[in-house]
C-alpha cells in the first residue's frame, strides 16, 4: 500500500495564469545558451572556442575540481559567443543551433554493469551536472555515493507545470531513468507523487512511491527528504528533476543526449498560458512573442515567482527550469492610500482582507506584480515562518544561525537538508522583507567551504 504523507503547513498562492493542458507550436530559438551559474558548486573550465562546431552531447565546459563533471551542448551548431564578465568570469556559452540536431554517439548504458561503470557513463554524457546533492544543494560530488536518491514527480510551486501532462507518453523513458538511478545507490530511490497523480506515475517499478498531500511546498524535494529519510552529518543524498530523469531515460533507451523538455508559459500577463516543447537553455523570446500584454512594464522569470530568476525578454531558460512566468513590474502602480486601501483584488497570506476570506471559497485568482510592498527592517521573531514551513526544523532560529555564520548551530538546526527554495514561502510572508533565499545560499556555500 502506498504511503500517504499529509502536509499540514504551507501555502498555495492563487496567481492567475495557470497553463492550459495544450501543447502550442513555436519557432525554435536560433540561439541556445548554458550558464555555469545554473550549476552551483562547479568551477568552470571552457573546452570550446568561438566558431567551433559542436554536437548535442559535446562537452563545452567542465568542473576544474572534478574534471569528470562535464556540461555538454544541448544542441548541435556553432559556438556563437563565450561571454565573460568581471575578472573573466564565465557568464554563458551560446550556440547557434543547426536546423537538424546532430547527436554525439554514445553506447547505451548497460544496466547490468557495476555502479562505477554506470556512473562513469552518465558523467561522460553530461548527466552528472543535472544531479544535485544534499547537503549544500550543489551539483553532486562524484566522489561520494548517496545513501538514497529522491525524485519529486510533482511541483507544487505557483503555476508550476502539471506533471501528469508532462509525463503523458513518456512513461517508458521515465521508468528507464529511474531504473538507472536505482543502480547508483545501495539505498532506495524515493519517488514522490501528488494525490492526483496519473496512473503512469503510480506504476513506476523499482522505487519507493510516496504520496504527498498538502499545499506548497509539498512538492519540494527538501520537504520529502525531511519526512522520509533525514540527512545526518556525513551522509549524502542525491536529487534529480522529473524531466531530467526522463532525459536520462532517453539516453538509456537511445544512447543520445536529448534535453528536450516541456516548458510552461504562465502568469497573469500572458494571453494564452500553455506548454511548449523546446530545449534546455533556449532563448525565451520566441516563446513569449505575441503572447504577453505590453501595456505595462513586465518582469520575465525563468522558473516560478517564488524561487525563479529574473531574465530579460530575450534571456535564456535556465538549465533546471521548466517554466517561464510573466508578471507586471508594478513600478507604475499608484494606490491612493497605500496599505489602507481595502484591496478587494489582492491576495493575503494571513487573510487580512475581508475579500480574501470570500475569495478562498470562490477559488479566485489574483494578478500579482513584482513589488515588495514594504521596507526591510530587523528580523521579527513572530512565528510567521512556522505557519508555511512544514519541515521538522525551526526556520527562524536556523536563519539567525545562518546570518551569524554559526556552523555548529546550523548543523544542529538542520541546515544539511535545506535549499534556498525551501525558504521561498517564508520569504513571501516575511514582514521584515528579508532576502531569505540569498541568506540560505550564502550560508550553504560557507558551510561547504569550511566543512568539506
Amino acid at each position: 500500500m502506498t504511503n500517504v504523507i499529509k502536509i499540514k503547513r504551507g501555502l498555495n498562492i492563487d496567481i492567475a495564469g495557470a497553463p492550459a493542458p495544450v501543447l502550442a507550436s513555436m519557432n525554435q530559438s536560433a540561439l541556445v545558451a548554458i550558464s555555469p551559474d545554473d550549476f552551483n558548486g562547479i568551477v568552470p573550465k571552457v573546452l570550446v572556442k568561438e566558431g567551433e562546431t559542436v554536437k548535442a552531447g559535446t562537452p563545452i565546459f567542465l568542473d576544474k575540481k572534478h574534471p569528470e563533471l562535464k556540461i555538454v551542448a544541448p544542441v548541435s551548431g556553432t559556438i556563437e559567443e563565450i561571454a565573460r564578465g568581471e575578472r573573466r568570469k564565465l557568464l554563458y556559452i551560446s550556440i547557434r543551433r543547426d536546423v537538424t540536431v546532430a547527436y554525439e554517439s554514445f553506447e547505451k548504458p548497460n544496466l547490468d554493469a557495476s555502479r562505477e561503470e554506470l556512473h562513469k557513463t552518465i558523467l561522460n554524457a553530461g548527466f552528472g551536472a543535472f544531479i544535485k546533492q544534499r547537503p549544500y544543494d550543489v551539483v553532486a560530488n562524484p566522489d561520494f555515493a548517496p545513501k538514497a536518491i529522491f525524485v519529486s514527480a510533482f511541483d507544487s510551486a505557483p503555476l508550476a507545470p502539471d506533471s501528469n501532462f508532462v509525463v503523458k507518453g513518456q512513461g517508458s523513458e521515465l521508468q528507464a531513468g529511474l531504473k538507472l538511478l536505482a543502480k547508483l545507490t545501495d539505498g532506495k530511490v524515493y519517488f514522490s507523487i501528488a494525490k492526483n497523480a496519473a496512473p503512469e506515475l503510480k506504476m513506476m517499478q523499482g522505487v519507493e512511491i510516496n504520496v504527498f498531500d498538502g499545499a506548497h511546498p509539498a512538492g519540494n524535494v527538501g520537504v520529502q527528504i525531511n519526512k522520509l529519510n533525514p540527512i545526518n552529518k556525513g551522509e549524502v543524498v542525491w536529487t534529480m528533476n522529473l524531466q531530467d530523469v526522463i532525459a536520462l531515460g532517453r539516453f538509456v533507451n537511445k544512447g543520445i543526449v536529448d534535453f528536450t523538455k516541456f516548458v510552461a508559459l504562465t502568469g497573469p500577463e500572458v494571453y494564452s498560458p500553455c506548454y511548449f516543447k523546446t530545449i534546455v537553455g533556449t532563448n525565451i523570446q520566441p516563446i513569449v512573442a505575441g503572447n504577453v500584454y505590453k501595456e505595462n512594464k513586465l518582469r520575465y522569470i525563468s522558473g516560478n515567482v517564488l524561487s525563479g530568476t529574473k531574465v530579460c525578454e530575450n534571456g535564456y531558460l535556465r538549465a533546471f527550469d521548466s517554466q517561464i512566468t510573466v508578471i507586471q513590474e508594478g513600478d507604475e502602480a499608484d494606490e491612493l492610500i497605500g496599505w489602507l486601501t481595502p484591496r478587494f483584488n489582492k491576495f493575503s497570506a494571513s487573510l487580512s482582507y475581508p475579500w480574501q476570506r470570500l475569495a478562498k471559497f470562490c477559488k479566485c485568482k489574483f494578478d500579482f506584480d513584482a513589488r515588495v510592498l514594504g521596507g526591510r527592517r530587523a528580523i521579527i521573531m513572530s512565528g510567521e515562518y512556522d505557519k508555511v514551513f512544514p519541515m521538522d526544523i525551526m526556520p527562524e532560529q536556523l536563519i539567525k544561525a545562518m546570518i551569524a555564520k554559526n556552523l555548529e548551530q546550523m548543523e544542529a538546526l538542520g541546515a544539511y537538508e535545506v535549499a534556498p527554495e525551501d525558504f521561498a514561502l517564508c520569504e513571501f510572508v516575511c514582514t521584515s522583507k528579508m532576502e531569505l533565499q540569498s541568506i540560505v545560499r550564502e550560508a550553504l556555500d560557507y558551510m561547504r567551504k569550511e566543512l568539506e
